[in-house]
């Protein structure tokens, strides 16, 4: 008893040592089936490996979504931003096609004429479809004066380009001037047929067209021919085209002829204009 209680402890892991040896050797031994103890082990533990390794497996996939969908919103940003420059640079594009004409006879009036111009771009309007009364972006720090000559770039003929009369300017500031058009039915302005010299005064009408009479019943006036500013009375600068004669009206009781013209300017696009300046 003595013996036992002294090495009592060593017996202990000696036993221990031999199970596990035995154990180990059964193991090894190439086996058709598994031990009673082996298949309960596996029972137990093989539901938890699975779910472990299918909460792993969620879990890798959760985050790995979050990830792209923070990577396909940074995505779509960035192509909203690319949406938005090509839909700008398109605008810029259809407005530069749209302008075409404009901005090649304003062009080549910059190239061809001898007066001293002064460019303004429009900056607002009175209510309306047409442009009879404007504002510009031009005023007495650039020059600019009451009663100054208001033109635009138009082609008379082809390849024959000149300024087109506008209106004049009734009203300015140190950085803007208002401008009254021609066909604003307030103005009036004296013209000469280039073709015959001879003259008369036309005013504005609520459909953008001139109308006016010839100073001389017998004068000499046919559809298409193309009338010039007369200078007369100061109002306008001497010899700016104004349009065209589309219709002729002739009264012999009252001894009057009428006239009505389409202007050379589009008074329903207006962008730029010229202030003929001394």
């Amino acid at each position: 008893m003595h013996f036992l209680r002294k090495y009592k402890e060593r017996m202990i892991v000696i036993s221990i040592a031999i199970i596990l040896l035995i154990v180990i050797g059964q193991t090894s031994k190439e086996r058709v089936s598994l031990s009673g103890i082996e298949r309960l082990t596996g029972n137990i533990l093989s539901p938890l490996t699975s779910g472990v390794n299918s909460a792993r497996e969620g879990i890798a996939g959760f985050f790995s979504s979050i990830g792209d969908t923070f990577q396909a919103r940074e995505e779509n940003e960035l192509l909203k931003d690319e949406i938005k420059k090509l839909q700008s640079e398109n605008r810029d594009l259809l407005n530069i096609i749209g302008k075409t004409d404009y901005l090649k006879n304003e062009l080549e009036l910059e190239k061809s004429t001898e007066l001293n111009l002064i460019k303004g771009k429009v900056v607002g309007k009175e209510p309306g479809n047409w442009f009879d009364r404007f504002t510009i972006n031009l005023g007495s720090d650039d020059g600019i004066i009451k009663g100054a000559t208001v033109v635009q770039g138009v082609e008379v003929e082809q390849e024959l380009y000149q300024e087109g009369l506008v209106g004049r300017v009734v009203d300015v500031g140190d950085n803007w001037a208002k401008v009254t058009t021609v066909i604003d039915e307030l103005s009036s302005v004296s013209f000469k047929i280039i073709r015959t010299q001879d003259g008369g005064v036309l005013s504005g009408s609520v459909d953008s067209l001139l109308q006016g009479y010839l100073f001389n019943f017998e004068a000499d006036v046919i559809v298409g021919d193309k009338l010039y500013s007369s200078g007369l009375g100061g109002v306008y600068n001497a010899d700016v085209y104004i349009g065209e004669v589309t219709e002729i009206k002739t009264s012999q009781e009252e001894l009057t002829k009428t006239i009505v013209v389409q202007p050379a300017v589009d008074f329903k696009k207006l962008y730029n204009v010229f202030v003929i300046v001394n």
